[in-house]
């Protein structure tokens, strides 16, 4: 199973949610591992043809077409850098000009704004002075009689010179103020863009791009260490194995492997857990499928390939061991954990590969791993490295040694059936 994944770099999505989270960190470095080694691959066959290509082309006739660069006195290729060449002008002066251009353009605007507000509050006070004026001379020319009509004309014209004057000298005076303002504003700003510069390169666009880059970083970082933990994880479990010396490869000792004629036959009536025996194997050849689609394929292939393998036994006897369970969905199986404490275990009959699914009770909650029997071995999917010749080799090994060093999962107490008849017993029919 593992070796079709990664031999297609594709995992079912169903299959995916069936993986923990260390499950699927250990599957996701394998299938790196394997993008570079197919990359190095890759790399290493372009390279061969490069230097094949380079071969011919130096054996082809001088007459095709290529490029010839410019040589400069020296014999070297020519080379010109903006700034440095005679009549140009040195760069910190270009970029001297360049501050000093945006600061002027910059104060020009600031001082453009204020004086809009400046003439807008000149025209309004002396509109306003212009008006009550006015209104005051129309209030006391009625008062007079019609011979003096001239000499107040007179008065109002004279009065409105007189604010005019007053008007267009305050206009000079708030001019020259915004003037003085600007030069001030634009010395300001040179020296903050010239301080902004030697202090820092980057503009708001420049500040975002290293926000960016930040987090990228920090992702960047945050897989490094997940990778590095599942690489860990698999190299101490390949260790741990090789340490045991329970690593498979044992599995044709158990392939002749079968049972009496009479233990094939029925239940052995003394206990509960017993097992109806083993079928004689059968005359057809079987076939498997690609992957399970049905209970009945499944059924079928647990009786072909795994009763001869004692799939399910305790070691060295014809009883089903009490972790052992039928065909049952991850909600049962958690179900029947559900009261269980911490370490108690089960093992059932997976739908989705050919294999089994390992639930397990932790502190706070649960946790479900894999276990592939595609091949003539037992082993966890992407988890753990090791091969085991037997299902019960797999678990009694974990009863000794933890199943991952982060959750670190021991197999403490296996949880047995609560149904009758048990949920395996369609597998023995």
């Amino acid at each position: 199973m593992l070796q079709q994944i990664l031999r297609d770099m594709y995992i079912d999505p169903e299959l995916l949610a069936e993986l923990n989270e260390e499950q699927k960190q250990i599957l996701f470095y394998k299938m790196r591992e394997e993008q570079l080694r197919r990359w190095k691959e890759r790399e290493e066959k372009a390279r061969t043809e490069e230097a094949m290509l380079r071969k011919t082309a130096r054996r082809k006739q001088s007459n095709g077409k290529h490029v010839q660069w410019l040589h400069g006195k020296d014999g070297e290729v020519w080379v010109w850098v903006m700034g440095e060449a005679p009549g140009d002008k040195p760069y910190e002066q270009i970029s001297e000009e360049l501050i000093a251009e945006r600061a002027r353009q910059q104060a020009q605007k600031e001082a453009e704004e204020l004086w809009r507000q400046k003439e807008a509050e000149i025209t309004k006070k002396f509109r306003d002075a212009m008006a009550q004026e006015k209104a005051r001379i129309v209030a006391e020319k009625w008062k007079v009689e019609i011979e003096d009509r001239k000499a107040a004309k007179l008065v109002e014209e004279k009065i409105q010179e007189e604010l005019k004057k007053r008007e267009e000298e305050e206009r000079q005076k708030g001019e020259e103020q915004i003037r003085q303002q600007e030069e001030i504003r634009a010395r300001e700003l040179y020296l903050s863009l010239k301080q902004a510069q030697q202090h820092s390169q980057h503009s708001d666009d420049d500040q975002e791009w290293e926000e960016q880059l930040r987090r990228s970083k920090a992702a960047d970082e945050e897989r490094s260490h997940k990778a590095r933990r599942a690489r860990d994880e698999y190299r101490r479990q390949s260790l741990r194995a090789i340490q045991k010396g329970r690593v498979a490869g044992l599995s044709n000792l158990f392939k002749g492997t079968s049972l009496n004629h009479d233990q094939e036959t029925k239940l052995n009536n003394d206990s509960p857990s017993s097992l109806l025996s083993l079928t004689a194997p059968s005359s057809k050849i079987w076939e498997r499928p690609s992957r399970p689609f049905s209970q009945e394929v499944i059924i079928h292939w647990f009786k072909e390939e795994q009763l001869p393998r004692r799939a399910g036994f305790e070691r060295n006897t014809n009883r089903v061991a009490p972790w052992f369970h039928g065909i049952i969905s991850r909600q049962e199986a958690e179900e029947l954990l559900m009261n269980k404490s911490e370490g108690t275990f089960l093992v059932r009959v997976s739908e989705k590969i050919w294999g089994y699914a390992l639930s397990y009770r932790q502190q706070s909650g649960f946790k479900h791993f894999l276990v592939d029997a595609s091949g003539d071995f037992y082993s966890f999917l992407g988890v753990d490295p090791n091969r085991h010749a037997t299902l019960t080799d797999l678990i009694d090994f974990h009863k000794e040694e933890i199943i991952t060093s982060s959750g670190g999962e021991l197999l403490l107490e296996p949880c047995g059936q609560q149904k009758n008849p048990p949920d395996y017993s369609p597998l023995f029919e």
